[in-house]
């Protein structure tokens, strides 16, 4: 008997935007997630939120703090449950350079979710803060390449 070919899920990503605003990136990487089922479902339909949210390290491991998980009607997530601190999934030489990049004092900041094939991914990048000044800067340079872009269609 042949079966079926399964239906491809379409790709859901939920992203920070504001991270690359507010932060210069350095090395990005996709880790794991260790959710609960509820979880699981609610981020397949969209339902998460990334903003303000960062990663922590500690006893050697890497965990997902203040990022917001949502339920639905048919998803009841409790409001302790929505912000809990998850564990990140990921080798102990990606671990260990993560640690380095955080003694030199960057950040560690999740980037997006990917929902894509059977796994929940999160890519985390190391970044350093922007001042007022650069942010100012590169609100210039994007104003800059619209109104290129605006009097080259023209």
């Amino acid at each position: 008997m042949i079966m079926p070919k399964r239906k491809a899920r379409p790709v859901k990503t939920i992203a920070n935007r504001r991270a690359r605003f507010d932060y210069q990136l350095g090395d990005s990487l996709v880790v794991g997630l260790a959710l609960n089922g509820r979880e699981t479902k609610a981020l397949r339909l969209g339902h998460g939120q990334l903003t303000g949210s960062y990663v922590n390290i500690r006893k050697g491991e890497l965990y997902l703090t203040n990022a917001t998980i949502s339920g639905t009607t048919g998803i009841p997530i409790s409001t302790d449950e929505q912000t809990r601190e998850r564990k990140l999934l990921a080798k102990r030489r990606e671990i260990d350079k993560l640690i380095a990049a955080k003694q030199q004092g960057m950040t560690i900041i999740p980037l997006e979710l990917l929902t894509q094939g059977r796994f929940i991914k999160l890519k985390i990048s190391t970044a350093k803060g922007k001042k007022k000044y650069d942010k100012r800067q590169s609100l210039k340079k994007k104003d800059e390449q619209r109104q290129i872009s605006r009097q080259l269609r023209s």
